[in-house]
């Protein structure tokens, strides 16, 4: 069975094709056929796309204008060229999307609808970087595919069972009841890592109390307990929480009102603030890219050193608060960009707490670890780099509902 995923992120996107059997399901390390990669960060309105099948890898430019054009000009490397994979595109049965935001209405991957496109419209002003983008990438995939199934595979619906006293925020009750909480993001990344977790110490996922760390141009941390999510940094929206690439992540909120009052800015002038130049961007003046940030820090800019040693200080800072919410920790997880490469964010993150008992291994650290234990032999905690495989989570969804739904054409 051929599962086309199609995951859009705040600073790249990555297509996958899958070619599944029944032995694949419950299986959390499968190589897709074909990896279709887009880096936004690199040029200004210019992607580097990098397809890779058969032993082959090609590089393009690809503008960032009209998304449709884009899904086209990758798809074509599906049944075109070197990395051709397929002879005609009838031959992939469903497609998958991550998309972000799914609020309060959708806690499961879902076939999409009018209805399910409508939710996801809906929610825009919320997630604006991403559902957009998921939405986009749903409609091109109906003008180029027709009417293939199509699966929509939310990454708040892990968050789902958070406790009322952690997802409800402290303002007038009357809020909550219109559905402003805590909803939490990367939650298809922070699910297959605490099951890989699991897989790679051999321990039940319902014996272990384990924080998450996605460290990407977005950043959240999760603490999950029994296989469950309890708590999450990422809020209402993607915005909350930890610094990230080009988001504030949480501020006081009264410094909104007091730009509102004193500098008459608008919705629109904070929106844009806040998500596209804070952060890594904003404090540094240099780049969203934490490489470029590393790079500046080693030429001797200061700048640079301050949103390096920031990012360092509330990643550490909200660790701390998903370690309250466990009360306690055997199992630390560092996954995505920045997570699963960089060596100094995950020494500087651990060096906080060793007083727990935490010790990294600077060997194992420094060794490009993948999905391996680099903590030492004596830690009392286990951390653990995870190479993050959302696109195969979303796979095996789809292969789910396909099934369940009898949607064989």
């Amino acid at each position: 069975m051929k599962i086309l995923v199609i995951n859009a992120g705040s600073s790249s996107q990555k297509s996958c094709l899958y070619d599944l059997t029944d032995n694949h399901l419950s299986k959390h390390s499968i190589e897709p056929i074909w990896i279709a990669d887009i880096d936004w960060t690199e040029a200004k309105h210019q992607g580097i796309l990098t397809v890779k099948a058969n032993g082959t890898i090609t590089n393009d430019i690809i503008n960032y204008d009209n998304y449709c054009q884009q899904i086209s000009k990758i798809l074509n490397t599906l049944i075109q060229g070197k990395t051709r994979v397929l002879k005609n595109f009838s031959e992939i049965d469903i497609v998958g999307h991550r998309i972000v935001y799914g609020g309060k209405d959708y806690s499961a991957a879902t076939l999409i609808t009018p209805d399910v496109k409508a939710a996801i419209a809906s929610l825009i002003p919320l997630a604006p970087t991403h559902n957009s983008l998921n939405l986009q990438g749903i409609q091109a995939i109906e003008q180029i595919l027709g009417k293939i199934p199509q699966v929509a595979v939310f990454d708040t619906a892990f968050h789902c069972h958070i406790p009322l006293k952690s997802a409800a925020y402290p303002i007038p009750y009357e809020w909550l009841e219109k559905g402003i909480r805590r909803y939490g993001f990367h939650g298809i990344s922070h699910k297959y890592c605490a099951e890989k977790a699991s897989q790679i110490l051999n321990r039940p996922l319902t014996s272990l109390k384990l924080v998450t760390c996605h460290l990407g141009n977005g950043c959240s941390l999760a603490a999950i307990k029994n296989g469950i999510s309890i708590d999450t940094t990422m809020g209402f929206t993607p915005l909350e929480g930890l610094m990230m690439g080009t988001r504030s992540g949480s501020i006081d909120p009264a410094i909104l009102i007091h730009l509102i009052h004193k500098y008459d800015f608008t919705a629109n002038q904070l929106n844009t603030m806040l998500n596209t130049k804070s952060g890594f961007q904003g404090i540094s003046g240099i780049s969203s890219d934490l490489r470029s940030i590393i790079q500046a820090v080693n030429e001797g800019n200061s700048r640079a050193q301050l949103a390096f040693d920031m990012y360092i200080h509330r990643l550490r800072l909200h660790l701390g608060a998903m370690l309250g919410s466990l009360g306690g920790l055997d199992t630390l997880v560092f996954t995505a960009g920045v997570g699963e490469n960089s060596a100094i964010v995950r020494e500087k993150t651990c060096e906080a707490f060793r007083f727990l008992g935490l010790k990294l291994d600077r060997k194992k650290n420094n060794n490009s670890p993948v999905n391996t234990d680099i903590a030492t032999d004596d830690s009392t905690v286990r951390i653990i780099v995870i190479h993050t495989e959302e696109d195969l989570a979303i796979a095996q969804e789809c292969w789910s509902i396909f099934n369940q739904k009898d949607l064989h054409l």
